[in-house]
């Protein structure tokens, strides 16, 4: 793709400071740039890349005072790393647009409705009922379910796994090896010591622009859904269990797991390999430390968490810091007591 700096001035909003004629082939990071390149500059630590690099065009903020001997230009914005996200979403698109058709050995059931914009690639599996919109992409390996629905322009990578009668919604990103509705972890223990399996009926239902992770697990309902709402992230290696309903806008790091009928509100973020007990709530707009254990119900909005069990961030950092006086507590506890020993011999 190729594209003048006039042209992304228009499509940023941006401030042109050198040559609106410069033309840029590729996205790349600012250490490895050249004339055909456009990167950019977000992190204050990188700022004196902006005096030397070669790139063709540097997007970078409006407050940062740069010049550059080398004729790169500058495309100055209010938020770089924003622009440069809507600049590699551009690009994305540009390289994935003329996808389109079924690939020969692809399996599409007689009684799955697809429309006729979609590109289904060779070794993917549409079962009897599935409902694929236009503009869905659907790359190898991929199973489709029976009477699984899957919204306008959404994209399933290779190897997704999509049990029956999941719903997707518009514009949706499922990365590699995902498994959306698989069942819940659900076993009854009998009177012999075994456990015998509850099934699971329900389903999973996922809103509109939400993107999961490689590797990520979403399980069905025991019964209901299981909701994944409006804009939800999920990182990789991510396990949604049964019953489990995550707010609009909320954030999911890696390795972090969500047991069944919890239910986190909007815009909650939670960080990598956090764990949640089940049948709890937590309220809109809570951040959970990485690591950190959530054993109950947190009921105050926007509140900040981390620990094992998980508690206020500075109540945690209290803690721990009077943790490591602990052995200098000992050490002096020890030498009183020899001291009082000398002392009544």
């Amino acid at each position: 793709m190729r594209i003048t700096a006039r042209e992304l001035a228009i499509l940023l909003d941006a401030e042109i400071e050198g040559n609106p004629e410069t033309t840029i082939e590729k996205l790349v990071k600012i250490e490895e740039a050249d004339k055909q390149s456009l990167c950019f500059i977000a992190n204050p630590k990188y700022e004196h890349f902006a005096e030397s690099t070669h790139a063709g065009i540097l997007v970078l903020s409006k407050e940062l005072k740069a010049t550059n001997a080398n004729g790169t230009t500058f495309l100055r914005v209010d938020d770089p790393y924003s622009s440069f996200a809507l600049l590699l979403e551009k690009f994305a698109d540009t390289n994935q647009s003329n996808l389109q058709g079924i690939e020969e050995g692809a399996f599409i059931h007689e009684k799955a409705v697809v429309a006729d914009d979609v590109y289904i690639a060779a070794f993917a599996y549409v079962s009897k009922g599935a409902r694929i919109a236009k503009g869905v992409k659907i790359y190898p390996y991929t199973f489709i379910g029976e009477d699984v629905t899957i919204g306008e322009h959404s994209v399933i990578h290779p190897g997704v796994k999509i049990y029956r009668k999941t719903t997707i919604g518009a514009s949706c990103i499922i990365h590699a090896g995902a498994v959306i509705g698989s069942d819940g972890f659900g076993f009854a223990p009998q009177a012999d010591g075994s456990f015998a399996k509850v099934p699971q009926t329900g389903y999973v239902s996922i809103g509109n622009e939400v993107e999961i992770g490689a590797n990520s697990v979403i399980d069905r309902a025991t019964l209901g859904t299981t909701n994944i709402h409006n804009g939800v992230k999920l990182d990789n290696l991510v396990q949604i269990a049964h019953n489990v309903e995550i707010g609009e806008h909320s954030v999911i790091a890696a390795q972090a797991g969500i047991s069944g009928s919890t239910k986190l509100g909007r815009n909650v973020m939670v960080g990598g390999q956090a764990g949640f007990v089940g049948h709890i709530q937590i309220a809109d707009g809570v951040k959970i430390n990485a690591q950190s254990g959530v054993s109950k119900s947190i009921h105050e909005i926007g509140a900040s968490l981390s620990g094992s069990p998980a508690e206020p961030y500075r109540q945690h950092y209290k803690h721990i810091a009077q943790t490591r006086k602990i052995g200098d507590l000992i050490a002096r506890i020890e030498q009183l007591e020899k001291s009082l020993k000398n002392n009544n011999a």
